[in-house]
């Protein structure tokens, strides 16, 4: 029952449409030098699909985040190995899936509130285990560890390595995206919400006065 109403017309529709305009924002990055080397864009594309993760879903977060990195990948070729674009995604679904969760049992604005705020933290411990681990591994192959370890000492002189980079760098960048899309979402969130209604209002009505 819960796979048939996620994979109904409507939701399939805006899943798309969110997704799309998701790998749109995608493209758009802003380089934050004071806190993290400039190779790390923040970009917006969180916020389309923490607002139809709220609406429809977990689930359909996760969704719309794959639908992004496809649609991404299309407008623009990867320049990192792809591995930019799995960081992404990765980074993005710990954010939504977790917020979308708690919004689901606590759907009050304090409860969004809370949802967003945890999402962040998240995303943000995430991230710095990921690029430690992962992430900044993987790049050496396209720039040198110890380019990427001074780019990051030139900000904050504590770093010295892949997990001081992840902490005082990457943290906290993922941080400030955390805060900058939560606070966009609960901003517009109401407002895209009543037109996300709207598409499954209007086509009802649609079929009712085509059947009468």
């Amino acid at each position: 029952m819960r796979e048939n109403r996620l994979l109904s017309t409507r939701n399939i529709a805006v899943m798309g449409m969110l997704g799309a305009l998701s790998a749109v924002l995608m493209l758009f990055e802003v380089p934050l030098p004071f806190i993290a080397p400039s190779f790390y864009g923040l970009d917006l594309s969180e916020v389309p699909i923490l607002v139809g993760t709220f609406a429809l879903g977990p689930l359909a977060g996760a969704v719309m985040e794959v639908v992004k990195i496809l649609i991404k990948l299309v407008l623009k070729p990867t320049s990192t190995g792809f591995v930019g674009e799995f960081a992404n995604l990765v980074f993005g679904c710990s954010m939504v899936l977790p917020a979308g969760l708690i919004y689901r049992f606590h759907k009050t604005k304090k409860g969004a509130m809370f949802a967003m705020a945890a999402g962040t933290v998240i995303m943000a411990v995430v991230g710095v285990a990921g690029n430690a681990l992962v992430m900044l591994p993987f790049y050496s192959n396209f720039m040198p560890l110890e380019s990427i370890l001074a780019a990051g000492a030139a900000i904050n002189p504590a770093v010295g390595n892949v997990w001081t980079f992840a902490i005082f760098c990457v943290g906290p960048f993922n941080i400030v995206k955390g805060i900058l899309v939560s606070l966009i979402t609960a901003l517009v969130y109401k407002r895209v919400s009543v037109m996300i209604r709207s598409i499954g209002t209007e086509g009802g009505r649609s079929k009712r006065s085509v059947q009468a």
